[in-house]
């Protein structure tokens, strides 16, 4: 099969599109003839040497997909051959077939394009995990997201704001902010001009946010501290701005704030089964209804993955990046 490698670490001319052998399923999983592949964070990281594969996981960067489902385990399961479906992958996405727990498989949402699809799970999966179960956003409680314009961002926005919960959200240009604000965000913050601090503080009457999904961390930490309603839980996916910051305990004590953080990819199948359990349930609903929307920036084909980092590490775009096989 085709399928791009990762010929050593470095930039994004490293990627090659090559034969690779056939994946083989084990025990539980499916085989998918890959349509689309969404493209990640955690890719680039991966590309440049900084993110481990997890043991027995492929090699091959990818870590969503849609597809057909051609073959498999189809024990204890209601998957069939023929079935459409998006699928959460530990890797191998960027080929043109790729082996799934049958478990993180979803049916692909009415009205949606393989392509849209392909965009859906590592970021519905990450958002689940960290904002409604890491973080126990409920109620009536608020959210803000730090980059509200990446993948991450357009998702946790959009549902957040659908559960009826009060979202703001960081990007760094004025167009990015009312992009965030088209997508349900009550407040886009640019962040190259305003303290999101000041801006959160003066919308909740001084109160703060109640959670905070954060993929910079670095001296972003102790503003989002401060930035906390007290109870609040700041939840940590990335680290883009670096993995140290000193901090004042005082606030974690006197406040009772959280500080947590997460890693989807090494989670065993079963934690992510539990998740997407969770959004069959709950958020697939509103996708079909409309009420939450892929946002697709741009599609490259497979064997333009290089580009594809490229503009991902550009920061310039709004939404997903998608390769088509």
């Amino acid at each position: 099969m085709r399928a791009i490698n990762i010929s050593q670490p470095g930039g994004p001319e490293v990627l090659q599109i090559g034969e690779q052998p056939m994946p083989v399923c084990k025990a539980g999983e499916v085989l998918i003839k890959v349509q689309a592949a969404g493209v990640n964070r955690p890719d680039t990281l991966q590309r440049s040497g900084n993110y481990p594969v997890p043991p027995g996981a492929s090699a091959l960067p990818g870590l969503e997909i849609s597809g057909e489902i051609i073959d498999g385990d189809f024990s204890n399961t209601t998957l069939k051959k023929g079935d459409l479906v998006c699928a959460l992958v530990q890797g191998g996405g960027y080929a043109e077939y790729c082996t799934a727990p049958a478990a993180t498989c979803l049916p692909i949402p009415s009205g949606l394009s393989m392509i849209e699809a392909a965009s859906l799970p590592e970021t519905c999966f990450t958002v689940w995990s960290n904002v409604f179960d890491r973080g126990r956003l409920n109620g009536d409680e608020t959210f803000l997201i730090q980059g509200g314009t990446s993948g991450i961002g357009v998702t946790a926005i959009q549902i957040v704001a659908a559960l009826g919960h009060r979202v703001f959200a960081t990007a760094g240009s004025d167009e990015k902010c009312r992009a965030c604000e088209a997508l349900g965000a009550e407040r886009g913050i640019n962040y190259r001009t305003e303290d999101f601090v000041e801006v959160v503080k003066t919308a909740t009457a001084g109160k703060g946010v109640d959670v905070i999904l954060d993929m910079v961390a670095g001296d972003y930490i102790q503003r989002e501290l401060t930035c906390l309603a007290d109870d609040g839980r700041l939840v940590f996916i990335a680290m883009l701005g670096g993995s140290k910051a000193p901090i004042n305990f005082g606030q974690v004590l006197l406040r009772r704030l959280t500080i947590t953080g997460s890693t989807l990819r090494p989670r065993p199948v079963a934690f992510k089964a539990a998740i997407a359990a969770q959004l069959r349930e709950k958020v697939w609903p509103l996708i079909e209804a409309k009420k939450i929307k892929p946002v697709i920036y741009k599609t490259f084909p497979l064997e333009q993955a290089a580009q594809a980092h490229t503009l991902m590490e550009s920061n310039a775009h709004i939404g997903k990046i998608v390769l088509t096989i």
